[in-house]
């Protein structure tokens, strides 16, 4: 497996793309709401991502996909495009994910909102979700087995009688949008992938509340759910360090450290 190391200088142009993709789901935040549609909500991000931030939507043609920002909502797993028809309403889960591209390098996030009001259902598959990705950040060190995070994540999430999308993950980041190693989120082969100072990922769980099988729209972007459940993901870049890793993409509304350090 040909895995990148990056340099210092390399990490400080990925901290600052991942500093700005996390900054956009900051700003899109209030812009959440019933009746407003998704593309409405890509425009506002394209926008800002441009203008303010002069840097570029890395989503917009990558392999042909149309907009700036997937946007999943519901029963969308992932590669939700957005669209003037797809209204929001009221008690709809949202994942927005953002990938900026700034001086050649990019910064790669997503995270759920829930519109209006919410069920206790809907809070919990989103909590639950994220609280795997911090797990499994938790666990991010030189040293590690790769196998070992995606085994810990699974456990966690048929814990909690969810089940992990099998089909998509995590993966490397730099110049490149996606690079080895990629991250199973599930106890899978890993090719004996041992994490070192200087490796950059992502880790991007997809939990659906019912089955884990999907199915790709027609459309050869949106992934759904097979049974129509509802599904979430939180996805940071995170780097590792000598004694543990750094979160790039960290939002104001984390609640876990931007730096983690382990004593052993």
């Amino acid at each position: 497996m040909a895995i990148k190391i990056k340099t210092s200088a390399e990490i400080n142009k990925i901290r600052i793309a991942g500093r700005l993709a996390a900054e956009v789901l900051e700003m899109i935040k209030i812009h959440i709401m019933p009746n407003i549609s998704t593309a409405t909500l890509d425009r506002i991000c394209h926008e800002y991502i441009i203008k303010k931030q002069n840097a570029f939507p890395a989503c917009l043609n990558y392999h042909g996909f149309p907009k700036s920002i997937c946007i999943s909502v519901n029963d969308v797993v992932c590669h939700g495009i957005p669209n003037e028809e797809e209204i929001l309403q009221e008690n709809d889960i949202v994942n927005i994910d953002v990938t900026v591209l700034k001086n050649q390098y990019h910064g790669d996030t997503s995270a759920m909102f829930i519109v209006g009001q919410s069920t206790i259902h809907n809070q919990r598959l989103c909590k639950i979700t994220q609280e795997s990705l911090y797990l499994a950040i938790n666990m991010v060190k030189p040293g590690v087995r790769l196998r070992t995070i995606g085994r810990e994540i699974q456990n966690f999430i048929e814990k909690h009688h969810y089940s992990v999308v099998r089909e998509y993950c995590g993966h490397g980041i730099g110049k490149r949008f996606h690079e080895e190693p990629y991250i199973l989120h599930y106890d899978a082969e890993d090719g004996g992938v041992i994490l070192k100072q200087g490796m950059v990922f992502t880790i991007e769980p997809m939990i659906n509340a019912g089955d884990s099988q999907i199915y790709r729209m027609p459309d050869g972007w949106t992934v759904k759910t097979k049974d129509h459940s509802l599904s979430a993901q939180y996805e940071h870049t995170i780097v590792v360090t000598h004694n543990g890793c750094e979160v790039v993409t960290l939002r104001k509304d984390d609640t876990i450290p931007r730096i983690l350090i382990h004593k052993n």
